[in-house]
């Protein structure tokens, strides 16, 4: 009798054992805390036979139980929710202590409030109540109920169910840092979403021309569609920050936005960047890529330089823009995407339509609407604006304390015809920031391109004689500037008399009424 007694304990064991094992394997093989939870109870209430079974967890900052898994009880018992202190499962996660009921007719704290025995008709139950905790900090409990059978051994089962419970504490930890991860990410992904549409609102785009403004007004009216764009003007203009500008002032601003040069790309390579390839299409294509149009679905892909594809690309992106789909290359799979497409080019379409260069279906489906972006020369009330801009941008890079521009090297700024536009004004700007070790950009910061005949058309060649007479009449006029047109505070400046200075003032012919405004 004693020999069946000890191969009971030990059948009992092998499997007790045996189930853990299995729920070990169970949570291990998803990251999915429900999945993880329902594998276990559906283990317990297959290989245990439990009656009934659920997995509670703690809600931040707050004293409540959620269910986040179930077995033996009825769909809508996941929607209930369980105060600290309020009926066993309360208890329990109030003591972190588990709590036994060999018989719960006989327990009122037993407020069956999951519906999962019925006292008329069902037959006696125990219950088993286990905190599950880690580093002395509640997750949750863990709720079984089985048939009650006074031969049952409560102590052992207890320990089983503490087991398990613990089997449960990393997947549970590892979940709760991955939402933690996830809300971060999340969190990170909208304050930077925020920060670019900030960073791209109209108001945030230099230009007081009215060229611009006509610029502004003309993305304000396409933004909010889904309307193919394209941006014509010349290099340097800024017509990516149009672009920009244009997406994070759509619906779409939360989504992908792709951007694709498409003079950079080789001929031979353009089609898989656009479209992506399949695996073993090539030699190379050891794995399976996403091309830019898959990459921008939902969003908006930007295409600078339009005008340089070749003829076969101009071909598949007609259709891409028409049907919204295409195959990787080497597949055979139709893949549909949902993308606006923004183009940008400052070539003259329209003579390389002449010469048989450029499709003239692809440019009315690209040409619905038109944005085209003035160079620097036609808006030059803007050049001090955007040197102001630069200077403050650049000395705060450099860790320079650069204040202001000299005034004539203001009006050189504005003589100059800028070929390159936006992009060589800025360019100028870190050069003279760079190369300034003062508070003030003077002339002779600039660029030589700003300063010699051949580039400017703006400075003569002059002698050693005139050159000194225009520094000096150059520092008079700064010294005036800073002293808001009072001569004699502009003398002291310049540690000198006033008489002198209203003497160089009649001999240069300068205007002290500009610097008194």
């Amino acid at each position: 009798m004693a020999e069946n007694k000890l191969k009971k304990q030990h059948d009992s064991l092998v499997r007790k054992l045996s189930i853990l094992q299995e729920i070990n394997q169970a949570v291990s093989r998803s990251l999915n805390i429900k999945e993880s939870m329902d594998a276990t109870l559906n283990i317990l209430f297959k290989s245990f036979n439990i009656k009934s079974g659920a997995v509670l967890l703690t809600e931040d900052n707050e004293n409540t139980l959620h269910i986040a898994a179930c077995v033996g009880f009825a769909p809508e018992a996941m929607n209930i929710r369980f105060r600290f202190g309020e009926g066993l499962t309360g208890k329990v996660a109030e003591t972190m202590n588990p709590i036994v009921v060999p018989r719960v007719s006989k327990e009122p704290l037993f407020l069956n409030r999951l519906k999962g025995w019925n006292p008329k008709k069902d037959r006696e139950l125990t219950y088993i109540g286990v905190p599950i905790i880690s580093d002395y900090q509640l997750l949750g409990v863990l709720n079984i109920t089985f048939l009650y059978n006074p031969n049952r051994n409560l102590s052992n089962t207890l320990k089983f169910f503490t087991l398990v419970a613990s089997a449960l504490v990393q997947p549970i930890r590892l979940s709760r840092l991955l939402d933690l991860e996830r809300q971060n990410l999340l969190s990170e992904k909208a304050r930077l979403n925020a920060q670019l549409k900030h960073e791209f609102s109209l108001n945030n785009i230099i230009g007081n021309s009215h060229a611009m403004q006509e610029v502004f007004e003309r993305v304000s009216q396409v933004a909010q569609a889904d309307t193919t764009v394209l941006i014509r003007g010349e290099s340097g203009t800024g017509k990516e920050l149009i672009a920009q500008a244009i997406h994070y002032n759509s619906q779409r601003s939360h989504k992908p936005f792709i951007r694709v040069n498409c003079a950079a790309i080789p001929e031979t390579l353009i089609e898989s960047e656009f479209f992506g390839y399949e695996k073993g299409a090539f030699t190379g294509a050891v794995s399976r890529r996403k091309g830019r149009f898959e990459l921008a679905d939902t969003g908006t892909i930007f295409l600078d330089e339009i005008g340089e594809l070749s003829p076969m690309t101009q071909v598949k992106l007609l259709r891409v823009l028409q049907e919204q789909e295409f195959e990787r290359v080497g597949g055979t799979e139709t893949i549909k995407v949902d993308v606006r497409v923004i183009a940008a080019t400052n070539a003259d379409i329209e003579k390389l339509l002449e010469q048989g260069r450029f499709r003239e279906d692809l440019y009315y489906r690209l040409n619905v609407f038109s944005i085209y972006l003035p160079p620097l020369r036609e808006r030059r009330t803007d050049i001090l604006l955007l040197a102001d801009h630069f200077l403050l941008k650049y000395s705060r890079k450099h860790g320079k304390a650069i204040r202001r521009i000299s005034t004539p090297a203001i009006d050189m700024l504005m003589r100059y015809h800028w070929p390159g536009n936006v992009r060589e004004l800025e360019n100028c700007i870190e050069r003279a920031v760079l190369v300034c070790e003062d508070q003030v950009i003077h002339s002779y910061h600039l660029p030589p391109t700003l300063q010699t005949a051949e580039s400017s058309n703006t400075v003569p060649r002059i002698s050693l004689q005139q050159a000194v007479v225009a520094y000096e009449k150059e520092l008079i006029q700064d010294a005036l500037k800073s002293a808001r047109g009072v001569v004699a505070r502009a003398a002291r400046l310049l540690d000198t008399t006033e008489r002198i200075i209203n003497y160089k003032i009649q001999k240069y012919g300068i205007d002290i009424k500009r610097f008194k405004n």
